[in-house]
Formats: structure tokens, C-alpha cells, sequence
């Protein structure tokens, strides 16, 4: 493990010496104590659901093949397995449950702090969802959506689909989950089953574990989807901006602010207020006023609504403070860092945590909820100006390192610029140019940062081998963060990297909308929960050719898979009937009958499978082979 190379982004490689020099240790630090790494654990042997064990299966067949109370390896697998996909389904619609409650407390006049700011999207919902809009107050349509949407998480009909499923996919993927024993009517009620069902003495069958599991999955999406569409309404739904990504967005003369986690309920109201408070930073000082940078997710939601230049992803978030100019990072859910605290601790940045239910020890925590939000994120602000007033500029490092980022692709601002080119047809030109072969295919980048691989660098290979093949690139989360660090989000970045055919038709998109050039390489879609955004294009396009999902010439990779959301967001992937590469193993391998069922034996019931593949070389061709699969199977 001495030679591994912890990341390919040049600000992390500029500023591991820091850390070094600093005393701090960094994730890379704490992976490479952890080795070897649990072989049980990585293999899924390993049970702790009850208290007879742990238990764990010797996977060379000399040792116990059964745990304590009888469950075999492929049981113990399936179940750690499904586990992860409701614990994943459960932090994204515990997301999409606070957009809910929020815009229906906006429209009952509970949380005066937002407001609708994108009637049309409101509009487009409430129709998708069945709620008329004739001559009814904004308000009103509004609590009517939040309380459908709310149905997701309390329906007892467990015959009919949850209410955003229905409204979102095609009526023969509807068909086929249904017919499957998979179309979730609840939310809540599907993850519970799946804890229920995985509880010591219960469902020890592996095949019914699993298609459990791909129902929680199903019900991850129903949240994702809910998620974004409802923040659209709330805070705007994006259109193309351009901005910039990585630590040399951070500035050595102003109070830098960095939002992260994954909800924009609190960050956006962060944005509005630094806004008001510009002066109060610069009589403390700070000759370029306040500067918000992001991190993770809510970076991507605050970049692609406001252009608030991105800092990093989720792997080098500790980064970020190492620079010594960071005044305040405030964080909500998700993916941060419990090492964070100790970091600042280090440093005169203030760490803030604002959820009550996501306490960090060593950190500063500022409540929050909805109601009293433009409260939370002022006083957010007055730390960090405080802080700056404690910042040693001796000790600021900031990497000069940034590059230029074209953002904000929403399905609607994809299907906009298509409009300015065939205003009448609007999918007509995606369409005809994936018939001509100029685009052979669409592949989603979604996923985390994992530090078994080199940071950024799997997504870069696959992406620009994939592109070089004629391939449309969209991306979302860490994955979307990655690209947008390194390059690929511009213009010249299709230039220099994209085959012929994929250059022709993102140049006169591009020209049409009034670029002067091509459209970006890699098309930013938005946060990890955004994923829905890519079905919708891909569900409108099916639907225009009279196909499945499944039918389409669309993939999705996660090069550097981490987190139970991960697993959720692969899972339903598959289910939705997309070859899903994973470029990180998951817990399985202990169990070929696991690993056989989400590989192979799902493709004949869903359309989609898994494909598992460190090396992103192979990876790529595995790709461009499931896209030429799907060409062939729709004649093209």
C-alpha cells in the first residue's frame, strides 16, 4: 500500500505536504492505518445483526460455513447487502422529507424565509402529480404538491406505486416493477421492511433478501426524485452558469465561508444573507467582502443556482481548511467528515454544524430549522467574520489552482438548448443524432470519492475514453466535482477530448444557444441526489421512441462508489434497466450466488445490471460494449 497514490487532483497534491507539516492527519493517513483491511468485512462475510456474534464464514470453505443461528454465507451476504441499499434510501429521502415539510410550511406561512421562486417548475409538478393549478394561488397549488409528496411517506396501499414512481417513469418500466414485486408504495414503510426483514430469525433467502433490497432502491429514487423537483420549486431550477472549481477559489483577502453536507435549505439562505452582510466583512477588514465557496453536494447545489465556486469534493474536504484562509465551514448532512473539527481545531476556522440531529464533537454548532433560517444563517455569517479577525496570514496556503466550470444542466435547460435548435421537436436533434451514430450513447457519472482508488482519476480515464468514442457525458455529486476541478466542464475541454461526432453536435448546440462553441465536455447535472435529473432525460426520450428505459443506449458508472447512498443509487439504477459499472468491489464476493444475482440473473427480470470493474481501462471498453449492445438491440 506504500505506493499508492492518493489523488490525482494537483491542489490535493500541493497541500498533503502541508498537512504533513501541519501535524494533521488526513483521510489518506487513516486509510492507510486501517491496512489490511477486514478481508471479512470486504467480502461481506462479516454478521453483527444480533448479539451471539459476530459471526463470519471462512471463505475458503475450512473454517465455520454457517453463523450462530444457522445463516449460511449467502444469507449473510444478501443481508449486509440490502441493509446498505435501505441505509442509503434512507438518507436521501430523509432529504427530500425536509424539502417537503418546508415548502408546505412556506405555503402555510410557517417559514416566511422562502418562497416559490420558480413558478413554472411548480407548475410543471403540480401537473405531473395531478393537482390543478387554474386560477388557485401559488401558495396554495404549492401545500397542495407538498402534501401529495408527503403521501410517499405515509401510503398504506401497498398495491399501487408511491405517487412520484408513477408520475416520473414509463409506463412499461412501471409494468415490469410492478409485475416484479417492486414498485414501492412508501417510503418509510419499504426501509423499515427491509430492517424488519433482515432482523435475526426472518427472510433467509437470498434471492427474496435481495429483490427486498431493489424495492428500497426503488424507493431511494422516489425520495431522490421528490428531493430535487421540490428544491427546484423552492430555490430555482438551473440553467447554465459559469463559475470555477478548486482551492484557488478560496481568497487570502476576504471571509471565506464553505457550505457542505447535501441539503440547500440552509446554504441558500447562507448565499442571500453574505450577500446583505458584504459590507460588515469588508469594515472588519476583508477587502473582497465574503466569499462562499462549496464542498461536496451542497456545493453543487448552491454552483449551479448561484455560481458559488466549488473548493473540493468529499475525499479532500480537509483540504479546504489546510489552506489556513478558510473562516467558517458549515455543514448539514451527509458525507462530512468527523475528523473536520480537529482539523480546524488546528487553525481559526470555525467549524459549524446545524442539524440537531447531525451533532460533531469539537464543533461549533448553530441550530437550524426552516422556520427561523435567515436567524441561523446570520449568525453563521457574524462567526465567520469574527474569525477572520483571528486568521494568521502567515499561515495561509492557498494552491493557485482552479479551473473555469460551465454548470447548471438541468433536464429542462438540456431540453431548452436543444429547443433553440429544432424549436418545433425539441428531442428531435438528441434523437437523430444517437440514430446517426454522432452520439453513440449516454453515460451518467454519478458516485463518491473513495480512497482505494486515486482520487478523480478513474472518472477521468472513463470519461475521456468514452467521449473519444462519441459518448454524451452527464454527471452529478463528487463525480460531477471531479470533472468540474480538473477541466472537463468547458468548452475547450470538448475540443481537445470528444470524437467527432459527439464535437459536431455539442458545437452547434453550443453555437445555438450562443456560446460562440461547443457546450461543455461533461454536462454538470447537478448534487447526488439530482440522479433523477438524467431519468428524466432518459425517460422523455424513451417515451418519444415508444421504448423502455432499458431499451435505450444509456449507462451509468460510479468509479469510486463509497457510500450506502451509493449502493442505493446503483441499485435502482439497475432497477430502472441501466448497466451500472461500479469501479470500487462491493461487500459480495463472499456470496457467487449474491454476486451472480445482481450481475447476471437481474438482467433478465429488470433490463439493468451490475458491472464491477476497478480498472478503468477495461471499465470504459465494458461501457462503449453495453452501449453497443443497446444500439444493436434498437437496430441502430
Amino acid at each position: 500500500m506504500t505506493n499508492h497514490i492518493p489523488s490525482s487532483d494537483p491542489a490535493v497534491k500541493a497541500m498533503l505536504p502541508r498537512a504533513k507539516e501541519c501535524g494533521v492527519e488526513t483521510v489518506w493517513d487513516r486509510y492507510q492505518a486501517q491496512q489490511p483491511q477486514c478481508g471479512f468485512g470486504s467480502l461481506g462475510l462479516c454478521c453483527r445483526n444480533c448479539m451471539k456474534g459476530p459471526c463470519r464464514i471462512d471463505p475458503f470453505g475450512e473454517g465455520p460455513q454457517y453463523g450462530i443461528c444457522g445463516a449460511d454465507r449467502d444469507t449473510i451476504v444478501a443481508r449486509q447487502l440490502i441493509r446498505m441499499m435501505a441505509g442509503g434510501g434512507a438518507a436521501h429521502s430523509e432529504h427530500g422529507r425536509h424539502i417537503a415539510l418546508t415548502l408546505l410550511h412556506m405555503a402555510e406561512g410557517k417559514a416566511p424565509d422562502y418562497r416559490v421562486r420558480d413558478e413554472a417548475k411548480l407548475s410543471a409538478v403540480a401537473a405531473k402529480l395531478g393537482i390543478s393549478t387554474k386560477d388557485r394561488p401559488v401558495e396554495e397549488v404549492a401545500r397542495d404538491v407538498a402534501l401529495k409528496t408527503l403521501e410517499d411517506f405515509q401510503s398504506q396501499d401497498y398495491g399501487t406505486g408511491a405517487n412520484w414512481l408513477t408520475a416520473t417513469l414509463t409506463p412499461r418500466r412501471l409494468k415490469r416493477l410492478k409485475d416484479a414485486g417492486l414498485l414501492a408504495h412508501n417510503i418509510d414503510a419499504t426501509i423499515t421492511g427491509v430492517m424488519a426483514r433482515t432482523n435475526v430469525g426472518c427472510d433467509a433467502d437470498p434471492t427474496n433478501l435481495v429483490l427486498g433490497g431493489i424495492r428500497a432502491a426503488i424507493a431511494d429514487y422516489d425520495g431522490m426524485t421528490l428531493a430535487t423537483e421540490l428544491s427546484d420549486i423552492l430555490f430555482g431550477t438551473p440553467k447554465p452558469i459559469v463559475t470555477a472549481a478548486n482551492l484557488g477559489v478560496i481568497k487570502p483577502t476576504a471571509v471565506n465561508i464553505a457550505v457542505g453536507g447535501h441539503n440547500p435549505l440552509l446554504s441558500d439562505i447562507v448565499c442571500d444573507v453574505a450577500a446583505e452582510m458584504q459590507e460588515a466583512a469588508m469594515a472588519a477588514g476583508a477587502k473582497d467582502g465574503i466569499n462562499i465557496v462549496g464542498i461536496c453536494c451542497t456545493g453543487n447545489e448552491v454552483m449551479m443556482r448561484h455560481g458559488i465556486p466549488l473548493a473540493t469534493n468529499y475525499l479532500s474536504q480537509e483540504m479546504a481548511v489546510l489552506t489556513g484562509a478558510l473562516d467558517a465551514m458549515v455543514v448539514d448532512m451527509q458525507c462530512i467528515m468527523p475528523s473536520m473539527p480537529r482539523v480546524a481545531e488546528c487553525f481559526h476556522t470555525q467549524f459549524i454544524t446545524t442539524l440537531d440531529e447531525n451533532r460533531i464533537p469539537g464543533a461549533l454548532h448553530v441550530s437550524f430549522d426552516e422556520k427561523h433560517a435567515d436567524e441561523a444563517a446570520r449568525k453563521i455569517v457574524e462567526i465567520a467574520i469574527a474569525a477572520f479577525g483571528r486568521r494568521d496570514p502567515k499561515g495561509v496556503r492557498i494552491p493557485d489552482i482552479k479551473n473555469t466550470a460551465v454548470v447548471g444542466f438541468s433536464a429542462e435547460a438540456i431540453v431548452g438548448a436543444l429547443s433553440l435548435v429544432n424549436p418545433d421537436d425539441t428531442l428531435k436533434p438528441l434523437i437523430d443524432n444517437v440514430i446517426n451514430g454522432n452520439i453513440q450513447g449516454v453515460c451518467l457519472f454519478a458516485g463518491c470519492n473513495n480512497p482505494q482508488s486515486t482520487q478523480d482519476e478513474s472518472f477521468q480515464v472513463i470519461a475521456k475514453k468514452l467521449a473519444a468514442a462519441n459518448v454524451l457525458l452527464l454527471a452529478t455529486g463528487c463525480g460531477a466535482a471531479c470533472f468540474a476541478k480538473h477541466g472537463l466542464m468547458t468548452g475547450e475541454a470538448t475540443e481537445q477530448f470528444a470524437g467527432p461526432g459527439l464535437k459536431a453536435v455539442l458545437t452547434a448546440i453550443g453555437k445555438a444557444a450562443g456560446l460562440g462553441g461547443p457546450l461543455p465536455l461533461v454536462l454538470h447535472m447537478g448534487s447526488c441526489v439530482d440522479n433523477s435529473r438524467a431519468v428524466a432525460v432518459a425517460v422523455a426520450l424513451a417515451n418519444k421512441l415508444g421504448v423502455d428505459i432499458s431499451d435505450l443506449p444509456v449507462v451509468a458508472s460510479a468509479p469510486e462508489a463509497m457510500s450506502e447512498k451509493a449502493v442505493a443509487i446503483g441499485t435502482w439504477s439497475v432497477a430502472l434497466g441501466l448497466p451500472t459499472h461500479l469501479g470500487t468491489i462491493p461487500p459480495v464476493m463472499g456470496s457467487q450466488t449474491v454476486t451472480k444475482l445482481i450481475t447476471e440473473d437481474v438482467k433478465d427480470v429488470l433490463g439493468g445490471y451490475f458491472l464491477v470493474d476497478p480498472n478503468p481501462e477495461t471499465a470504459a471498453e465494458k461501457l462503449l460494449a453495453a452501449i453497443k449492445d443497446r444500439r444493436a438491440g434498437l437496430g441502430l
